[in-house]
């Protein structure tokens, strides 16, 4: 059966670049990571050792279980991050758990991980943790003197539905400071299990407290079996969309992410399904690969797609000034070049064609009302 060897390497150095047909680590055997978006779990980039599994012929080894689900308590003492990022909207957000069942393999999150020690493969989608007190963190945050309000987004980073939130109903809790305190949220997730709370939701809809994004990378079911495992299907993501928006919340819909020659033939269809659901307003985003989520994509694109591996990267690349990946601000989210400008076209004339984002949703801040702490007096007024 398989031993792992040990290879040495900087704590700070960065994965090395992997030649074509290459991965770092060896793949992780199908039954040990069934219903998994990811093919190997590499040592995150942090660790001194990097270890690769391998068969060694002696066959002395017993057979490893698969991969189980694990929840840990996070003890984070704090629950709002705060950003200044030029390129994006908000500059506040909430993530209720640390990694995602969903099992995405593109993730720009799963580097995260290995902040733990942790794998950005197979770890990330089964290693998970649980903020929760994020409640009760939160009331504390919104009470503090000088807080000034401005719209909280939750889903930017691993997703609130997850599988697991159904038993720690997290971000439940979460919605009811932010409906009792008329804080305005932003929520962005691939979960049908958003109806869940379609009371709050509503509720906070018509005092202009909230609108939920749903991410539809495709409408094929098996594609999105694959690219996103235990992720709503498809169709369960457009009705998600239909009901809330028939209850009066905003909508959005995500093409995100667009990978070439893998789900960028949908993008005008999944804008004619959202919008037949009854979404106004829509975004995209283009396949990010930082970090180990390149090694991770280009191994599970090897395994479903070898015939396109270096016309995808080739593609990509073209998008990245060059190289895999391109971080700089203004560009991470949308790319450049020729292919990018085409995706861009294609989407800004899908999305005129079907009035979506002729007017955008902006959420107010005049009804917050922060909470009063257990050890302060009420107030007068």
């Amino acid at each position: 059966m398989a031993r792992s060897a040990a290879l040495r390497r900087s704590p700070l150095a960065p994965p090395p670049p992997a030649p074509a047909g290459e991965f770092l680590g060896a793949g992780v055997d199908r039954e040990r990571r069934r219903g998994r978006g990811a093919h190997s779990n590499a040592s995150g980039r942090y660790e001194p050792l990097a270890r690769i599994a391998f068969d060694d012929g002696w066959r002395s080894i017993e057979e490893l279980p698969p991969f189980k689900t694990s929840v840990t308590v996070d003890s984070s003492r704090k629950i709002i991050t705060r950003n200044e990022s030029p390129d994006i909207s908000f500059d506040r957000s909430i993530n209720p758990y640390r990694g995602c069942e969903h099992g995405c393999i593109y993730c720009f999150a799963r580097p995260t991980h290995a902040y733990l020690g942790l794998s950005p493969g197979l770890d990330f989608e089964s290693r998970l943790f649980v903020k929760p007190e994020a409640p009760q963190l939160l009331e504390r945050e919104l009470s503090a003197k000088g807080y000034v309000p401005r719209t909280i987004a939750i889903g930017t980073n691993t997703d609130p539905y997850q599988p697991i939130e159904r038993k720690y109903g997290v971000m439940r809790g979460i919605l009811e400071v932010l409906e009792r305190t008329g804080h305005p949220v932003g929520i962005v997730t691939k979960s049908a299990l958003v109806l869940r709370d379609l009371d709050i939701l509503a509720r906070m809809a018509r005092r202009n407290l909230v609108k939920v994004a749903l991410s539809v990378t495709t409408l094929d079911a098996r594609l999105a079996r694959v690219m996103e495992p235990r992720a709503a299907t498809p169709s369960r993501r457009l009705e998600a969309l239909r009901q809330l928006a028939e209850a009066g919340v905003p909508t959005s819909v995500m093409v995100a992410p667009i990978i070439p020659t893998v789900n960028d033939a949908e993008i005008e269809r999944i804008l004619d399904a959202a919008a037949a659901a009854g979404v106004k307003e829509a975004g995209y985003v283009l396949l990010r690969l930082p970090l180990e989520v390149r090694d991770l994509f280009r191994e599970w694109l090897a395994a479903n797609f070898p015939d396109r591996v270096e016309h995808v990267f080739r593609l990509i690349r073209e998008m990245r000034g060059g190289r895999d990946y391109d971080s700089s601000w203004g560009q991470r989210m949308k790319g450049t070049g020729p292919y990018a400008w085409m995706i861009g076209r294609r989407f800004e004339i899908a999305c005129a064609r079907l009035g979506l984002n002729a007017v955008r949703t902006r959420l107010s801040s005049e009804q917050f009302r922060p909470p009063v702490r257990e050890a302060e007096q009420l107030r007068l007024f």
